[in-house]
């Protein structure tokens, strides 16, 4: 059911239905691929694309295709079509970048900032990215933010180890979309990484602390406040450790940047010590523990939740690089026996450390890709419809 019922809403869901699928292919299938895999009739695909590219969403390259080298049609982004912000605000620094239709991603501006007071913090994102959405107009058309914390509604962002509590972001930064950078990381890794093709897969982030979301059918399970997925805050190890979020013993305190800087005496919050913390040899046992405790972990996850597969970005892919027996040790020592048999792989993420960004852009994509949103920019841009 498209929910169309005049032909000028089934016209306007089928461009939404064949802008969306250039999208997720990463602007790289045929016209051909495409009007195979949409259903579609060839007339009306080639219909279709030439409306798109008039309205400057799309612009179509020639590529051959097949043993008898025939040119075929590749829609890829428009150089004038719509892009989104995304952001990835850390507890020590934001990074703006903007994303193309089918994926591409553009780093404008990487910034620290001090953490607190977290209105200074906000304002100063704030305008920086109203500077780029400015620059970049009238392409924009939407802003997605990651961030380190829970998300309540939408709206009010916590960081505990920072003292924000209850932030409400949009009131500073205006209408953007806000989720937990775990959540995103995992929503790269369900659209363009190693969960893509899986039902149901469980992917968890790694920064100076933990966190992560299941993944169903390529989408985060959001939970009754939008705040599942915080993993972290799970007493899965046994420890008695005090947490800023106010439960004691969370798994996330033990494992990530926190966590290596606090066992080899530095303080909290300096993600490059970390790194050089990962690359030093002299710390091997510190990163074995660590990778020992992220094992136990996710196999408490595993036996709880039946993921096909366990991704892991963030630092969480230095940490597995230089201590993968440490973790796999402890991991296959909490499965159930059943489980062993063949157990759920766990992977780093292909995606590196745009992870987030790469998520964040999704989510504003997703937004963008509606009826509502293609046709408000075809109107816009003279491309119709209606």
């Amino acid at each position: 059911m498209t929910g169309a019922t005049t032909s000028g809403e089934l016209r306007l869901h089928n461009l939404v239905r064949l802008l969306r699928a250039v999208h997720e292919r990463g602007a790289g299938a045929t016209r051909s691929e495409l009007t195979r895999d949409l259903g579609l009739a060839r007339g009306t695909a080639a219909v279709l694309v030439a409306e798109l590219a008039n309205g400057r969403l799309v612009r179509e390259e020639i590529a051959r295709q097949g043993t008898r080298g025939r040119p075929t049609g590749v829609p890829g982004p428009h150089p004038d079509g719509p892009l989104v912000l995304a952001v990835d605000l850390r507890e020590d620094l934001w990074t703006i970048a903007a994303a193309e239709l089918g994926g591409g991603l553009t780093v404008l501006e990487e910034q620290p900032h001090p953490g607190v007071p977290a209105a200074d913090v906000l304002a100063a994102l704030a305008a920086a990215i109203h500077r780029h959405r400015k620059a970049l107009a009238p392409r924009p058309v939407g802003v997605a933010v990651a961030v380190p914390g829970p998300v309540r509604d939408g709206r009010l962002l916590d960081i505990p180890h920072l003292g924000w509590r209850a932030i409400d972001v949009a009131a500073t930064l205006g209408p953007v979309l806000l989720d937990n950078d775990a959540t995103l990381a995992g929503l790269a890794e369900a659209r363009r990484g190693a969960l893509r093709t899986r039902g149901l897969g469980l992917h968890l982030h790694v920064e100076f602390d933990l966190g992560g979301t299941l993944i169903l059918n390529a989408n985060p399970i959001p939970g009754a406040r939008g705040a599942a997925g915080e993993f972290g805050h799970m007493p899965l190890i046994g420890s008695d450790r005090p947490c800023a979020c106010g439960a004691t013993g969370c798994w996330g305190l033990e494992v990530g940047a926190n966590a290596l800087l606090r066992a080899t005496g530095h303080p909290p919050q300096d993600r490059p010590r970390a790194l050089e913390i990962l690359g030093d040899p002299a710390h091997q046992a510190v990163i074995d523990q660590t990778a020992s405790i992220l094992g136990i972990g996710i196999s408490a996850l595993v036996n709880a939740l039946d993921p096909e597969i366990v991704t892991v970005s963030g630092l969480g892919v230095d940490i597995l690089a230089r201590s993968a027996e440490a973790m796999e040790t402890s991991y296959k020592a909490g499965l159930m026996d059943f489980r062993r048999e063949q157990p759920a792989a766990v992977l780093p993420s292909a995606l590196g450390a745009e992870a987030t960004l790469i998520g964040a852009s999704e989510l504003a994509f997703d937004a963008f890709l509606t009826p509502e949103g293609v046709g408000a920019w075809l109107r816009a841009h003279d491309g119709d419809p209606d």
